[in-house]
């Protein structure tokens, strides 16, 4: 299918392939144990059911190995990349350290300098690594069209000249509101977002992750589940466990409208009671309401993102695809 886009990952030194015979797992230091570097995981999806193994931490990789896999829970992979977040990076102490010798030691400082800069990139690839979190997805039948189909969606949503996250939302309740905001009925606030194909740096996988970021919030639609990320938090959600909405919304925009928007009416920027212009403004510009596509996101725990688009049409493509992946409901198989 067209959402795998490697065949290999690597994460710092370690480099992880996956065959019919398991993880293989190959590095250039020999001795090297995996419980130096990120733990891998395998995903299996297929025939309405999932699987989910991981390494064992205490398996010996020499130059190139296939590792064992040992079944695990769901909940696994997202405690891993919670801990991958927090980790700290040594990498910049180092370099720092190194840097202050060389300033100490005199004339002798270069050649500090260039013995210990190997050293340097080699904590940067071992922060690297710890910092990394490997899974590779074995998608097939039902499973693998339905990931298609959702990362075909988002990239459409690319083409969208506007999008927005919703961050906060009002009602007017007084006429005064009413006559100096255009006649809105609510008043929002919102901040640019992008639909792109990435995700989280942390996350290393075979597959491509439709996303949806704003600010300093991510969702990352991965084959399995929904993550989100807000800064170094990171948590999930079983794709059952979504609810997701599609609906038109008229907005009245002040700024720059999108070439692909769908004007639909106009106001004025300062109204009377009845909606019609305020003649004692004398700067009283026309603004166009537009109707844009907005996606709903929410959950039974408290989730509730809200998502505007200038094209109705795709937002309307990624709530449908989503449908298919909360409809599907695998069984997963336990340990």
């Amino acid at each position: 299918m067209g959402f795998y886009v490697r065949t290999s990952l690597r994460a710092g030194p370690f480099r992880f392939t996956l065959s019919q015979a398991g993880m293989g797992v190959s590095t250039g230091i020999p001795g090297l144990r995996v419980r130096m570097g990120p733990r891998g995981n395998v995903v299996h999806m297929g025939r309405g059911a999932i699987s989910y193994r991981t390494t064992a931490p205490d398996h010996d990789v020499v130059m190139n190995d296939v590792v064992n896999l040992v079944p695990a829970q769901p909940s696994d992979i997202v405690q891993q990349l919670q801990k991958a977040a927090k980790r700290r990076l040594y990498w910049p102490f180092a370099l720092a350290a190194l840097l202050v010798a060389g300033l100490v030691t005199g004339r002798f400082g270069l050649v500090i300098v260039a013995v210990g800069l190997p050293c340097v990139l080699w904590v940067a690839l071992r922060d690297r690594a710890a910092r990394a979190v490997v899974v590779m997805y074995d998608v097939t039948d039902e499973a693998a069209w339905r990931f298609d189909q959702l990362v075909t969606s988002i990239t459409d949503l690319q083409r969208a000249h506007g999008f927005w996250l919703i961050t906060a939302s009002g009602a007017i309740t007084s006429t005064h509101q009413f006559k100096v905001n255009a006649g809105a009925s609510n008043l929002l606030r919102r901040l640019n977002a992008s639909a792109l194909l990435a995700g989280p740096r942390i996350l290393v996988t075979n597959v491509a992750v439709p996303t949806l970021t704003a600010g300093n919030l991510s969702v990352h639609f991965l084959p399995d589940r929904v993550l989100f990320q807000n800064g170094r938090h990171v948590a999930d959600l079983a794709y059952q466990h979504l609810h997701v909405g599609m609906e038109h919304a008229r907005f009245i925009e002040e700024g720059p409208v999108p070439r692909d928007g769908t004007v639909v009416d106009s106001t004025w920027r300062y109204v009377n009671v009845k909606g019609g212009p305020d003649r004692r403004f004398k700067n009283n510009a026309r603004l166009p309401i537009l109707l844009y596509g907005r996606l709903i996101l929410r959950s039974h725990s408290g989730l509730n993102l809200v998502w505007d688009a200038s094209q109705a049409p795709l937002v309307h493509a990624v709530a449908n695809t989503l449908h298919q992946s909360i409809a599907a409901r695998p069984t997963v198989i336990h340990p």
